[in-house]
């Protein structure tokens, strides 16, 4: 019997904290390597948006010109099919990181136009899901397509312990979660591929 084959997703990870040891971090560490060893036909590639600059328009050249780290980030993303999003709740919103990098990857041509996408969040309380309906109010006008189901917000601060002392996610619930997450996301992008 043949079975059938699927085209690879090429995810572009981001996450909104630049703090080495934050929780969302370690849940894209975590999808990292549930893509290598339990979820087929996906590649996750984690990209680093600490090296843009604060959005100025100034730094922008002729002829849709920009820094190398901007064209670089640019680039990661227009290579993806889909964008993983680990987005910590700031202020009931994004980080300012997370959303300068939105900003930057929608200057023309917007990088993001197309794209599904998906959420999740790791935080006290409500695990940052505030931050959630935020980035897909902005997703809307950035024509990202973001899953519905299942929505992933974990309270990394409620025991049992969620993470170890790494930042490494060691709750096997929160696992199996961010795992259909990655499943839900690879359908959608098939989806949106005609796949």
């Amino acid at each position: 019997m043949e079975v059938a084959s699927f085209p690879i997703i090429r995810i572009a990870a981001i996450c909104g904290s630049l703090r080495q040891g934050s929780f969302n971090r370690g849940l894209i560490s975590s999808a990292l390597d549930l893509s290598k060893q339990v979820v087929s036909g996906m590649e996750i590639e984690y990209v680093e948006i600490c090296p843009l600059p604060m959005l100025n328009t100034d730094l922008e050249g002729p002829g849709d010109s920009f820094p190398d780290a901007i064209d670089a980030f640019h680039q990661k993303i227009r290579e993806a099919d889909a964008v993983l999003f680990a987005s910590l709740e700031y202020n009931y919103s994004v980080s300012a990181p997370l959303k300068n990098a939105l900003d930057w990857a929608s200057r023309t041509p917007n990088c993001w136009g197309g794209k599904a996408a998906a959420i999740v969040s790791a935080g006290g309380g409500f695990g940052g899901g505030r931050s959630h309906y935020h980035l897909r109010q902005i997703g809307v006008y950035l024509d990202l397509h973001f899953i519905n189901k299942p929505e992933f917000f974990l309270n990394a601060f409620a025991p049992p312990a969620k993470f170890d002392s790494n930042g490494n996610l060691i709750d096997a619930e929160a696992t199996e979660k961010l795992k259909d997450v990655l499943l839900s996301l690879r359908s959608h992008a098939l989806r949106l591929k005609g796949s």
